[in-house]
């Protein structure tokens, strides 16, 4: 009988510890967290035109008024704020410089950093993917090895920051 009380007992007990466990991929905030400081909501992508007084003159005005979604390619200066694409171990999201119509620079605004496996695979995988990015001029890039979730997320985020600048 007292085998059979201690037994029991030690299933339970490790029964609420298991159930208990938190991962690392629940994150410290929660994903409503994460959702709700994104840019806009979950469409958020934006796109600010930056054109400077001295292309304003004789220019301006008509690049000017590509920002505004006639559906082509853009030929304005400025940056798009792509969504927020959220994956299994956090939040993606990318913002593109465009001048003349090309992407001249790609910056990860948010990459999961839940603990610090998720720093190592994104000092890793965020350059390489910068650089794919810049090199194809758009959101067909190739998926890191080891960072596949970041990188579909990474993906996600800079086509609909492609989109939000009018870029083919």
């Amino acid at each position: 009988m007292r085998r059979i009380t201690i037994w029991l007992l030690s299933t339970v007990a490790a029964l609420v510890l298991l159930f208990s466990y938190k991962t690392s991929t629940m994150g410290t905030g929660g994903e409503s967290s994460a959702i709700a400081s994104g840019a806009g909501g979950p469409a958020g992508s934006s796109w600010s035109s930056t054109d400077d007084d001295s292309t304003a003159d004789s220019a301006g005005s008509s690049s000017g008024g590509t920002s505004s979604g006639n559906g082509g390619t853009s030929s304005g200066n400025g940056t798009a704020t792509g969504s927020v694409a959220q994956t299994r171990w956090g939040p993606v999201q990318v913002k593109i410089t465009v001048s003349a119509g090309k992407i001249t620079d790609v910056t990860a605004l948010r990459v999961p950093d839940g603990n610090r496996r998720d720093q190592e695979i994104n000092d890793y995988a965020v350059p390489i993917l910068r650089q794919q990015a810049l090199a194809a001029q758009s959101a067909r890039i190739d998926t890191v090895s080891g960072a596949t979730v970041t990188s579909d997320g990474y993906r996600e985020s800079l086509q609909s920051a492609i989109d939000a600048a009018h870029l083919k």
